[in-house]
């Protein structure tokens, strides 16, 4: 029997809620990791990709991410990695330095057999470019009895999902016993064409929307291939407060939850509902603090009606402005897109930046050309549009819609609840973060101590 740990998103580097204690969380999670595997002497460790969680991960991050490396060497317990979106480069990967120090494998279409399997991996692609993909792979070497692919993306049949397994498996040259996957922070199996599919989630919370405790996969392969399922026992730990409010109940009821619980070192997420009086946030997180917690955060889920005075204030209409300015620059359909990025309400604040740079990053490499400005377009033209003209369409069919008697589908409908972002981020309705990739709660991780490969020549 051969028996691999299969984890990923690890996210090591992330600053969550701008905290260094959470960055660490973040590095000993991983860490705890590799200690399981030395103590069960697995006979490798599979890592389906974003070990970091940003593509210029720190000094500190990478010398610790070595240090963790070489317990794995020392035990002769081989790392195989594939590279994820958020720690993806244009040119050499993180993974390739590690590899040329002895201290990992990056997989891909030429397999690495360990024991009786034959290990196969396919780096994070993003969705404009997938359809050039062929699936080929090479032969399963003779002394293989079972095949399996590591990949990192958001696939069928789970939430969020825009990559097609079942096309994956039918154009793949190579007949795969299981499918390894990283990307979506929610740990799940389930069965595609006889194979198995399965997530091994994240190893820390990269968002307050993650309530299920943090793991790796367990996957045996005998006459037949097992998966289970382990926790992390030593991670960070978070308390959630869910309060909702009656009417007429406010803050003290709210700090009155929050005291029966024990906050020591722990990140809190106080959510409330209900129909209550407003609150004020600041109050509560302050109290938090004070018995101990870590970080404090409140989500306030209501629609609080404005007690304000009515005040009258009229303006000039921005959109109209911003439509006729657009249309003046001439702006090629890439540049428009990313106009469309910046200006749409249905991405988090926090995620434009990176959304608009790996986009960017997309069109250039397609073509480079991408962002060039349309000379021949005229600001008359129809297909001219910025994103308040596509808004006051939408609200147009949205007004004709409602007069029908119908209405249109919402994010948090049926098992939705979250949007997914062109590279695979996921945004939960509710704090701009989900169980998918990138399911941070903020960005706000300052590129501090930074290095490249370079540093290393």
């Amino acid at each position: 029997m051969t028996r691999v740990i299969h984890t990923g998103d690890t996210h090591i580097g992330y600053q969550q809620y701008n905290s260094p204690e959470r960055r660490r969380d973040f590095l000993e999670a991983f860490r705890s990791v590799v200690e399981d595997a030395v103590a069960d002497d697995v006979d490798a460790v599979i890592h389906a990709g974003d070990l970091f969680h940003d593509r210029r991960p720190s000094l500190v991050d990478l010398q610790g991410t070595v240090e963790i490396l070489r317990t794995l060497s020392a035990a002769d317990i081989p790392f195989l990695a594939v590279v994820g979106n958020h720690e993806s480069k244009r040119d050499a990967q993180w993974l390739d330095l590690f590899a040329d120090l002895g201290l990992a494998t990056r997989l891909g279409a030429e397999p690495v057999v360990v024991d009786d399997v034959a290990v196969y991996g396919l780096d994070f692609v993003p969705r404009s470019r997938r359809e050039d993909l062929e699936y080929e792979f090479d032969p399963v070497p003779a002394e293989a009895d079972h095949a399996t692919l590591v990949s990192h993306g958001l696939f069928e049949p789970f939430a969020h999902a825009d990559w097609d397994t079942d096309t994956v498996l039918a154009a793949s040259t190579v007949d795969f016993d299981a499918v390894l996957l990283g990307d979506n922070h929610k740990p799940d199996t389930a069965e595609v064409r006889d194979t198995w599919i399965t997530y091994c989630g994240s190893t820390e919370r990269a968002s307050a929307s993650e309530r299920e405790d943090r793991g790796y996969n367990l996957v045996d392969f005998d006459d037949e291939v097992a998966i289970s399922r382990r926790g992390l026992t030593d991670t960070r730990e978070f308390v959630f407060v869910d309060v909702d409010l009656a009417e007429g109940e406010g803050v003290d009821r709210v700090q009155e939850r929050v005291r029966q619980h024990d906050l020591a070192d722990a990140v809190v997420i106080v959510t409330v509902e209900g129909e209550g009086r407003p609150i004020t946030p600041a109050a509560i997180e302050e109290l938090a603090i004070d018995r101990g917690a870590l970080v404090a955060r409140v989500n306030d889920r209501r629609e609080l009606p404005d007690e304000d005075e009515d005040v009258s204030v009229s303006f000039a209409d921005p959109d109209a402005a911003v439509r006729e300015r657009v249309r003046e620059l001439g702006l090629s359909d890439a540049a428009l897109e990313i106009d469309e990025t910046v200006r749409t309400d249905d991405l988090a604040d926090a995620n434009v930046r990176e959304r608009v740079e790996r986009r960017v990053r997309d069109l250039l490499e397609d073509d480079a050309s991408a962002l060039e400005p349309a000379p021949d377009r005229e600001p008359a033209d129809d297909d001219v549009t910025t994103v308040a003209d596509e808004l006051d369409t939408e609200e147009a069919d949205s007004s004709g819609g409602e007069a029908d008697g119908e209405t249109e589908p919402t994010a948090a409908d049926g098992d939705g609840g979250a949007a997914t972002d062109e590279d695979g981020t996921v945004a939960d309705a509710a704090d701009g973060s989900g169980e998918g990739d990138a399911r941070t709660d903020d960005d706000a991780d300052a590129d501090v101590d930074t290095a490249s490969l370079g540093d290393f020549a």
